[in-house]
């Protein structure tokens, strides 16, 4: 299992673009991707699950890999949520000790 968490960055929180291309990039992955904020976890290959959260802009998000590509799956996704924060200093997780920027 992988796990990293970010902080969300756009002031309009994960809205409906940046959530169907997260659910576009988790259903490219053979792994379970699972995403979790405020205690609630959704299917991150969903989006309906993604705009479900309401995730606004200051609150934590954490991504959760588990199969057969999960390593792949979480370099994958944690360039996304750097992409999506702006900033790779908000991202934090096991990766980031590895060198993954």
């Amino acid at each position: 299992m992988k796990e990293f968490s970010y902080v969300i960055q756009d002031a309009l929180g994960l809205h409906a673009r940046p959530a169907g291309l997260l659910a576009k990039a988790a259903a490219g992955c053979a792994c379970d991707v699972k995403l979790t904020v405020n205690g609630t976890t959704v299917d991150a290959k969903r989006i309906m699950g993604i705009m479900r959260l309401a995730a606004k802009q200051g609150m934590e998000m954490t991504i959760t890999c588990e199969g057969a590509d999960e390593e792949k799956a979480a370099e994958t996704l944690q360039a996304f949520a750097v992409r999506l924060s702006g900033s790779p200093i908000l991202a934090k997780g096991p990766l980031w000790a590895d060198g993954l920027r």
